[in-house]
């Protein structure tokens, strides 16, 4: 079953895992452009809703228009003031009252149409992202720490992507402002156009400034989500009772503090350096205005409107410049990052697609073959599975036993498509099982975890949802329930299956761990007549008679013929358990090193024997 074969895993990668290869391949470039991220973020937002899109975007640039042109109206009225040309100055008192009303009223109707937009747009926007991660065939990105650290910063950016079309509305129509106020400027003077040039050093610190500072925040992304944990584990009632019980509160509340300062530190220095930076711009920008006031004021035949006109023009323009350059600041640090961690995403989500060109089989007739079979989670390259060629009969029981760290939950994940070998294959009858549509084998799947996830639903959802289109078959569920020997635990609900669970809802009622499990157990008996059971440590909290007695009614289902060749693979630490097994699998440092029943093992004196007495002693 075992040979010497350990080839290099970079090779393995390149020759034979097709999502590894594109996977790293998308991990190990940068970020996507800023500019084409964000254009592909507009073109979603087109997508789900191009009228309300297009009319937020003209009334924030209509707005902008009258507001603009306030300091020419004021420029008139000075004039008409000095001049004594009281016709000018109704024309201008009107004028600024029209441009005044219009500002309010086409700001009003803009910030409706935008606040509707963005309503609309949030809902895709959340289920886009839910969608790209639910849909990768495998989960590195939710084991890997560098998938987990740039997913972190893209979570946390998700509630505000919405905003930042307002935020892009908002920042063309203070550029639209600029333009229209450079030009007044400018028809006083061609030279006032070097204030639009002072503006630049902002400008330039505002779109740095942001992006030094979220790289800052990745780098301390292990710190912060380090930090979040300690204090769900200090405020949480899950780890309350051990807390409380080895005092630890001090310790979580010191530690939680270390590890946050170790974040933030790196984000401290960089918006004090940025700060600096962008305060020199300003700078920059006051000296270029005072000196353009004072150039136009000395001019001989200076104008008292021209005056007037760069006074309330450049004062004007300084506002315009210092909102510009906040929303662009925005847009640079929040909303194109979030973007291009968008864009990564949906770049990662495409390029780990695999030719899948066959349907699940309807049922096996020789069984599954792991041939050679080598794997090396993605970033890593200690290989947790070493050559593993080993049979799974159809129509059989096979356990997998051996110590924590031997590969057995490793060989589960690869069963299930969680990932693909790194070399070797896994061959469903005669069928490579690359070949074979992902989401159609995993329907023909069906079993249960020791890291089961507690979903917080009426007890007939949390175990009818292992199997979506029976999920509200009350029939369905009664007898999963019963497969799983859960019938006690429903019994006791004060509303049977209609329960609410979980202690945090209004009248939900809390369960014990093993009380999860169990119920966990039925949802993964949901499915009728899978091709494949998976029990991995399924019973864990359960006590070793209640395993025993359940593992000989799953023995027995398992024997009896219902067509489809089932393969029940159980993984589980109790060797009391595990004998029923028609084909025992022990792995050891990676690799298979016996199998065989139960007899077979205990005759040859190997590891399996020595574990076995060691573990029946215990229970003496």
């Amino acid at each position: 079953m075992t040979s010497s074969h350990n080839e290099p895993v970079a090779d393995a990668v390149s020759d034979s895992d097709p999502i590894a290869q594109a996977a790293n391949a998308v991990v190990n470039d940068t970020l996507p452009p800023a500019l084409s991220s964000m254009w592909r973020l507009c073109t979603l937002g087109y997508r789900h809703e191009p009228g309300l899109i297009l009319a937020a975007f003209g009334l924030a640039l209509l707005a902008a228009l009258p507001d603009a042109l306030i300091a020419f109206w004021l420029k008139w009225l000075g004039e008409g003031v000095l001049s004594a040309d009281w016709t000018r100055v109704r024309v201008a008192v009107l004028a600024l009252g029209l441009s005044a009303a219009a500002t309010w009223f086409l700001t009003t109707v803009s910030t409706r149409v935008q606040r509707r937009f963005r309503d609309k747009v949030t809902i895709a926007l959340e289920s886009h992202i839910a969608t790209l991660l639910a849909s990768i065939p495998t989960i590195a990105h939710q084991e890997r720490p560098e998938y987990l650290d740039r997913l972190s910063v893209l979570r946390n950016q998700v509630f505000v992507l919405d905003h930042m079309y307002m935020s892009l509305f908002t920042t063309c129509a203070w550029i639209l402002r600029l333009g229209v106020t450079v030009a007044l400027l400018m028809s006083v003077h061609p030279g006032l156009v070097l204030l639009l040039l002072a503006a630049v050093p902002p400008v330039l610190s505002s779109s740095w400034r942001p992006a030094a500072e979220r790289a800052a925040q990745e780098r301390g992304a292990a710190a912060s989500r380090q930090a979040r944990h300690l204090f769900d584990v200090a405020t949480t009632a899950s780890p309350g009772k051990e807390v409380r019980l080895a005092g630890l509160a001090d310790r979580l509340i010191g530690e939680r503090r270390r590890t946050w300062e170790l974040g933030h530190t790196p984000i401290a220095a960089a918006r004090w350096t940025s700060a600096a930076w962008h305060a020199l711009g300003w700078a920059i920008f006051g000296s270029a205005y005072v000196a353009a006031i004072v150039f136009v004021s000395s001019r001989a035949g200076a104008q008292a409107g021209d005056v007037l006109l760069v006074l309330a023009a450049g004062g004007r323009l300084s506002a315009y410049v210092g909102a510009t350059v906040g929303e662009i600041g925005f847009l640079r640090g929040v909303w194109m990052d979030g973007a291009r961690r968008l864009a990564w995403l949906e770049d990662y989500a495409a390029g780990i697609v695999v030719h899948e060109d066959l349907a699940a089989p309807a049922r096996l007739h020789d069984g599954i073959r792991f041939e050679h079979v080598s794997f090396a989670y993605p970033g890593t390259t200690r290989l947790v599975l070493d050559d593993v060629s080993l049979c799974l009969p159809a129509g059989k029981v096979v356990a997998i036993v051996g110590e924590n760290g031997a590969g057995k939950s490793t060989l589960v994940k690869l069963l299930a498509k969680m990932y693909l070998p790194t070399s070797g294959r896994i061959v469903v009858d005669t069928t490579d099982l690359a070949r074979i549509s992902t989401l159609d084998w995993r329907s023909r799947l069906a079993g249960a975890f020791q890291d089961f996830f507690r979903f917080e639903l009426r007890a007939g959802q949390t175990v009818g949802i292992g199997d979506l289109p029976q999920m509200d078959d009350e029939p369905a569920v009664v007898t999963a329930v019963a497969r799983a020997g859960a019938d006690d635990v429903i019994v006791r609900l004060p509303s049977g299956l209609a329960t609410q669970l979980g202690a945090s809802w209004p009248g939900g009622t809390d369960l014990s761990f093993g009380q999860w499990q169990k119920l966990a157990l039925a949802r993964g008996f949901m499915r009728d007549r899978p091709l494949v059971l998976v029990l991995d440590e399924p019973t864990a909290a359960l006590d070793a008679e209640t395993e025993h007695a359940l593992f000989e009614r799953y023995a027995a289902a398992a024997g009896s013929d219902d067509g489809t060749g089932r393969v029940t693979v159980l993984v589980s630490h109790r060797f009391s358990t595990v004998r029923m097994a028609d084909l025992i699998v022990v792995l050891d440092g990676a690799r298979v090193v016996e199998t065989g029943t139960h007899d077979e093992l205990m005759a040859r004196q190997g590891q399996y024997a020595e574990l076995y007495a060691i573990q029946a002693a215990s229970y003496r």
